[in-house]
């Protein structure tokens, strides 16, 4: 077996199956910086978010994932920016779900992920799956902070629509997503659901539980925010200031 190497990024060289979408030369960094400009940053955080979902579903599997499936399936017309889009990728599954990508097989360019967070014998499962779930509250959390401590289910569902997280199917990762949200995270304090007064169909607000507020801070998912977004916490003025003032 190959030995183990972290992974710097993809380097498409063909030969693996995925001549089509291979580069030669690999663009250098300054090009990747010039391609970037030509798209939107909601344009590349969405192919973040669609590549963090294919990892994940398919780290459930535990099948080791091939460069060719991900440029084919994910990145497609994106190729001019890929590295950009894996690192980002893999920057949020080691903040967020604890899970690093790994290349285990170098002439073939395998990966699998492997999990960041020490851990017990005989926990491996467990651990996993608790490990996903909390990756999904962190997000929800930095959600409702954002759009100002509180959002409507509207707009949560919504959000996690464009994370490939559908309320109405079984998540491959997640099980019955609506379910985990409106009463697992609810039971456990997590969050707070509350109907909107006259509102008709009902509206219900999403808002951090009393859970929430004790395990994590207001500071720190403005710091994962800024993390993914790439920008300083300072950018998000009101944000910032109440994370500052609040301990």
């Amino acid at each position: 077996v190959p030995p183990q190497q972290h992974l710097p990024g993809f380097a498409p060289q063909g030969g693996d199956g995925d001549e089509d979408f291979s580069l030669s030369p690999t663009p250098s960094h300054s090009q990747v910086q010039r391609n970037l400009q030509r798209r939107s940053q909601d344009q590349i955080n969405q192919k973040v978010s669609e590549l963090v979902q294919f990892l994940l579903v398919k780290d459930q599997k535990k099948i080791p994932i091939k460069r060719a499936d991900i440029l084919k399936k994910v990145i497609g017309d994106y190729r001019d920016v890929y590295s950009e889009i894996v690192n980002r990728a893999g920057r949020t599954l080691q903040q967020v779900f604890g899970l690093q990508l790994v290349e285990i097989d170098t002439k073939h360019h395998v990966y699998i992920l492997i999990s960041d967070l020490p851990r017990a014998e005989g926990e491996n499962l467990h651990r996993d799956n608790q490990t996903a779930k909390l990756g999904l509250l962190i997000v929800i959390l930095s959600f409702i902070f954002m759009k100002g401590n509180s959002a409507k289910d509207g707009a949560v569902w919504e959000f996690l629509r464009r994370l490939r997280v559908q309320p109405g199917e079984r998540h491959e990762v997640f099980g019955d997503v609506k379910k985990l949200v409106t009463e697992e995270f609810v039971r456990q304090k997590y969050l707070e659901i509350t109907p909107i007064p006259l509102t008709d169909p009902p509206e219900f607000k999403y808002q951090w539980g009393l859970r929430a507020a004790k395990e994590t801070s207001k500071k720190d998912v403005l710091r994962f925010v800024a993390q993914i977004q790439k920008k300083d916490p300072t950018f998000w003025t009101s944000q910032y200031n109440e994370a500052e003032a609040t301990p």
